[in-house]
């Protein structure tokens, strides 16, 4: 054995790296993939402007915030592109924004929102970073393990401090937190082998279900302040990327548990009987409504679009949904998604940052939208349904 040799095998051992890993070839095959090609100018049209949130209509604090959960869905989006065949520039803008943002999450130790970057690092840390990329996410997690919060999962915004001292906001009390949190801590359990994250998510997981999901229209309430919402058709309230986050969360969520594991096959099960409603919901032109139940006059909306498109695309390939079913639906999902792309290459109509369906234009752009289409570009590709 030559002395390289030994000593690279010695590194690996202690979980350290020499050089940043190339990016994963599992998915060969994409690499010439139309989806993975247009996923991948979009994805260097948003690096290019990571930095300038001039042109996000509704761009606030958490917009700016790299370690937020807006640039962190987008973040989500770019592991799955470089897990299949992107060019080596994509798995180093991972790299070199974990290294950047010292591998830290957001300031609120139990806020799902400031957990969704731990997903781009525990990615990074299977992918060259080595295991100093999860200790941060580690360190917060166990805070979160070791003092669990003790609140109502009721969405009541107090008279004094506004949305962000709603005290139910520790724990996933909103649907969209699904997405947000659940993926990372269950990485984090299979990286480490620790039983205490899976858990945990799991635990959180079926109380925020057993709360917002209403079974009867096989849709999540945003959160508890919807439950009797009505429109003037006297229509529940769903908004689309509420849902949005929770198919996409699901998609990321069930391929980090055995296929033994019984908490797989309940959220199989959950899976399922949401894609159906949600493909019932698809608008004639590809996109949903960003209020899933009010079709009707309902502006083009991609960031639902996206979430949902990945969803069913990855369902058809994992064998949970059957393909002569779902594939036209995911088809006419991706075509929508293709003319959102605006002429300047700016991914348009994603709804802004809210938590309920709003008006939308064709020059709205965030982020997380970028992060759907890129989820669902992979998806798509896996299907080889862009050819």
């Amino acid at each position: 054995m030559t002395l390289r040799i030994a000593t690279a095998l010695l590194l690996s051992a202690s979980g350290a790296s020499t050089a940043p890993a190339a990016p994963p070839q599992s998915h060969a095959a994409a690499q010439t993939s139309p989806a993975i090609e247009q996923a991948t100018r979009l994805a260097r049209w948003q690096l290019a402007r990571m930095n300038d949130p001039s042109l996000i209509a509704r761009a606030g604090g958490e917009t700016r915030n790299p370690r937020a959960w807006e640039q962190a869905a987008f973040w989500v989006g770019m592991t799955a592109l470089a897990d299949h065949g992107a060019s080596p520039d994509i798995a180093k803008a991972i790299l070199d924004m974990g290294r950047a943002n010292a591998w830290k999450p957001a300031a609120r130790p139990y806020h799902a929102d400031d957990h969704a970057i731990t997903q781009s690092y525990l990615w990074a840390a299977r992918n060259g970073a080595g295991t100093a990329a999860l200790r941060p996410t580690k360190a917060t997690f166990d805070h979160v393990l070791a003092n669990p919060p003790r609140v109502t999962l009721a969405f009541t915004v107090p008279p004094k401090g506004g949305y962000n001292a709603t005290e139910c906001l520790k724990r996933w009390c909103w649907c969209d937190a699904l997405f947000m949190a659940p993926p990372a801590m269950l990485e984090l359990s299979r990286q480490t082998g620790d039983r205490r994250y899976r858990d945990y998510a799991i635990r959180e997981t079926w109380a925020t279900v057993n709360f917002l999901y209403d079974p009867a229209e096989r849709l999540f309430y945003r959160d508890s302040r919807f439950f009797d919402r009505r429109d003037a058709k006297e229509r529940k309230m769903f908004w689309s990327r509420g849902n949005g986050w929770v198919v996409a969360g699901l998609a990321l969520m069930i391929p980090k548990l055995p296929k033994s594991d019984p908490e797989r096959g309940k959220l199989e099960a959950l899976f399922v009987e949401m894609a159906a409603k949600v493909k019932a919901t698809q608008k004639p032109d590809g996109y949903w409504a960003p209020s899933l139940l009010a079709p009707e006059e309902s502006p083009p909306e991609s960031s639902g679009t996206g979430f949902f498109t990945y969803g069913l695309a990855w369902g058809v390939k994992a064998g949970l949904l059957p393909r002569a079913e779902y594939e036209p639906a995911i088809r006419k999902g991706w075509a929508a998604l293709e003319r959102s792309i605006q002429p300047d290459g700016r991914l348009g109509y994603v709804q802004q940052v809210s938590d309920q369906p709003e008006h939308v234009l064709a020059t709205d752009t965030q982020y997380y939208g970028v992060g759907a289409f890129l989820l669902a570009a992979t998806a798509v590709a896996d299907l080889k349904l862009d050819r």
